[in-house]
Formats: structure tokens, sequence, C-alpha cells
């Protein structure tokens, strides 16, 4: 299926939960935001019809059921080429927000990373702690990419972003190794 094909083809879902108690309604909403669904109104999103959203859509359906509520799936098409190119673009501004708060985080994480150089703070506990946050990146991305299904703008810049974040993770786990080794040698 070509992008153009994929992005005239939709899944709509009409999710109605009851209101009480709440965090049925947050349950789904989390799950539809995680799969990057688009919001089009009160309890209607839509997805591009392709494989990569069949679990989130399912996931959703599945906690809108156990809630007592109703789920609807519709398959969609725009009327014409210009209602898929809207739809297109309305996703792929989504994606792009997604990546500004990827790339944001990474600027957050080299920050980070510099203070602890700053501060000489070279423990095996903050190491843990700087490769579990960059774990955290990576997954991030990679959820970005596979969902980042027209490739938005900023999709390159986070992984470039994301590289630099993993060398620089690198050299403070060499500093880190190196103070400890020194650490060591002095107290022999």
């Amino acid at each position: 299926m070509t992008n153009s094909e994929t992005g005239s083809r939709w899944v709509i879902l009409v999710i109605k939960v009851p209101a009480e108690p709440s965090r049925h309604r947050v349950a789904v909403w989390r799950e539809l935001r995680k799969i990057g669904a688009l919001s089009l109104g009160q309890g209607v999103w839509a997805v591009p019809d392709v494989p990569v959203f069949a679990d989130g859509i399912a996931r959703a359906i599945t906690l809108t059921e156990h809630a007592e509520g109703q789920a609807l799936t519709l398959n969609a098409a725009g009327r014409g080429p210009e209602d898929g190119a809207r739809f297109r673009a309305m996703f792929t501004a989504a994606r792009s927000d997604d990546w500004r708060e990827f790339l944001a985080d990474c600027g957050k994480f080299e920050e980070e990373l510099a203070k602890e150089i700053r501060i000489a703070k070279f423990t095996l506990a903050e190491l843990e702690e700087e490769e579990q946050s960059l774990e955290r990146l990576r997954r991030w991305h990679r959820d970005l990419t596979a969902r980042d299904v027209f490739g938005a703008p900023e999709s390159a810049e986070a992984a470039r972003r994301l590289k630099q974040c993993a060398a620089a993770c690198e050299d403070y786990a060499e500093r880190v190794f190196r103070a400890l080794h020194l650490a060591t040698e002095e107290g022999e």
C-alpha cells in the first residue's frame, strides 16, 4: 500500500464510556493518546488504517467494553483527495508535536549529563539512572517512529539527537569508570 493510499483510509472509533468511575474514561483516553489517535471530537478518534495501530485499537475497545461502554469502529475514506490530505496533515502535525516534545526531553537529558560532569558526580548509581533515562528515550523514539506513518519533518532531527544522547551517555560512562578506577588505585 503506498503512502497516498494509506493516507486515504482511516479507522474511526466512536467511544462511549460511562461518566463514573472516571478512571475508565481516562484509561481509554490514555490508550488512544498512546497510539497517536487523533481526537476529532467528544469520543471520536481516528488513526490511519495501517497494521501498526491494530493492537492499540483492540486495547481501547477492550478497555471500553470492560467499563461497560460502547465502541463503534468504522472504516472511512475522504470524499476526495483533499480530505485525505487534510487528515494526513492533521495526523502529521500531531506527530510533529510528539517529536518536539521528544527533542525537548533529549535536551533535558543532555543538560542533566552536563550537570553531573560539571559537579563531578561520577557514581555507578548515577550512571545507572542516566542509562535508564537513555533507554526510556530509545523506547519513546521507537514508539514515535512506529506511529509516524507519514514521516513528520522532525523525525530526522530526533534520530540525530538520540544518537547524540547515546554518545553523551557513553562519554559519561567512561568518566564514571575512570573515576572509579582512580579511586580504586588510590585506595590500594
